[in-house]
């Protein structure tokens, strides 16, 4: 079985016994494709669908397999596959509707996959990726990271997946998970630019995120929404980095009163503070599981539930949203201003005394150190979150 693109008379698709093969020079090479959990089956029949430029196979045991978007071998060009290695450029990513309909079920229940929720980047390499860096990068108007996408170094056309969101914010664990904020918030829609490093050379090619088109809402309120989204985001780090402090004190308190007498009055006064310590964590964190069936929600589990909420939907917040994120930051801010007037207060004398009796002083992580080991972290797992979706490899 063969066919003829609806495009680009030159790309050929050929189904065999034992999978499908691609031509882009209208016949003098071929490639097999590979895609992703693509089985050596018989294709028996090809239908190219136009509004989508999907490729319909119907295989022989297997059903239907659909390739999402073949436009990109619509661009192989001879001058393109000369190049190590070229970043491919596709059509609008959509910001669908993250919805659910609810659980309606019946004799005409139906069960399928939804629209897919990330950017696809799609990129050649000429041959099999070995040495030096490989990485993808996504910048915005001003130049700035976004975010770090992880690639293939298979030869051929890849593609990657961005979620087209922030990276989570960083949140202070407790008793309960805080589901709600394990995504970041979605991009602002507008033009990305995808930066594919590949050992000492760099490729560039826009990406244009936009809106679902049956928004109601529009740009200037998707915005309003993305700005509350962060500022509570903002707060979410914020109450971490206080979560991790305050811990650290008490941690550090403890273990130095484990070195001295029971009747050392220094000993007494590390144990108050450590106590104290836990005071002021417990009014941000719930210490016990329950939420609110116990009354056991504190700062992080309230900023997490209008996180969510504002998250939830990308058109305008409501005011109580601004309200409630204006509240919590204060609150917070509270907790943290007792902590940091406990620890001046305090462990000047404290660290005096440990210093006599030759013990390392107790620090205090200032915020500035702990945003420095986060954002560290964040960019060495930020390759870890993405995958990669499809791979066409070629012969």
């Amino acid at each position: 079985m063969i066919k003829e693109d609806t495009v680009n008379r030159n790309v050929l698709f050929l189904g065999t016994e034992f999978g499908l093969w691609i031509s882009v020079d209208g016949g003098q090479h071929w490639a097999q494709y590979k895609g992703t959990d693509f089985p050596a089956v018989p294709v028996d029949d090809i239908v190219i669908q136009a509004r989508e430029s999907d490729l319909v196979l119907a295989t022989h045991g297997r059903g239907i397999w659909i390739v999402d978007d073949i436009s990109p071998l619509r661009t192989l060009t001879p001058e393109i596959m000369g190049k190590d290695a070229a970043l491919i450029p596709g059509r609008s990513s959509i910001q669908y509707f993250d919805v659910n309909g609810g659980w309606p079920e019946g004799d005409e229940s139906f069960h399928g996959q939804n629209r897919p929720t990330d950017a696809q980047i799609t990129y050649y390499q000429k041959g099999r990726h070995i040495f030096g860096d490989l990485k993808i990068e996504v910048l915005d108007s001003d130049g700035k990271l976004v975010d770090t996408v992880a690639g293939s170094k298979h030869r051929g056309l890849n593609r990657a997946d961005w979620s087209m969101r922030v990276r989570p914010p960083a949140v202070a664990p407790a008793a309960t998970a805080l589901f709600e904020a394990a995504q970041g918030p979605r991009v602002l829609p507008g033009t990305y630019t995808v930066k594919l490093t590949k050992g000492d050379q760099t490729y560039t090619e826009q990406l244009n995120v936009a809106i679902d088109p049956r928004a109601k809402y529009s740009v200037e309120e998707r915005k309003a929404q993305f700005d509350l989204s962060m500022k509570v985001y903002k707060e979410l780090e914020h109450m971490t980095f206080a979560v991790e402090a305050i811990e650290g004190v008490r941690d550090a308190a403890n273990a130095r009163s484990l070195k001295l007498s029971e009747k050392d009055p220094l000993e007494k006064e590390l144990r108050q503070l450590a106590a104290d310590c836990d005071t002021l964590r417990s009014k941000i964190v719930a210490t016990k599981e329950g939420g609110m069936i116990t009354g056991e929600e504190r700062i992080r589990e309230h900023l997490g539930q209008i996180y969510g909420a504002i998250t939830g939907y990308d058109g305008k917040p409501t005011d109580y949203q601004v309200a409630r994120t204006e509240s919590l930051g204060h609150e917070l801010q509270d907790v943290v201003d007792d902590f940091q007037k406990q620890t001046q207060k305090a462990l000047p004398a404290i660290n005096s005394s440990l210093k006599k009796k030759k013990l390392e002083p107790i620090p205090v992580l200032s915020e500035t150190d702990w945003q420095k080991k986060n954002e560290s972290s964040a960019a060495a797992g930020s390759g870890m979150r993405a995958r990669q979706s499809e791979v066409w490899e070629r012969d």
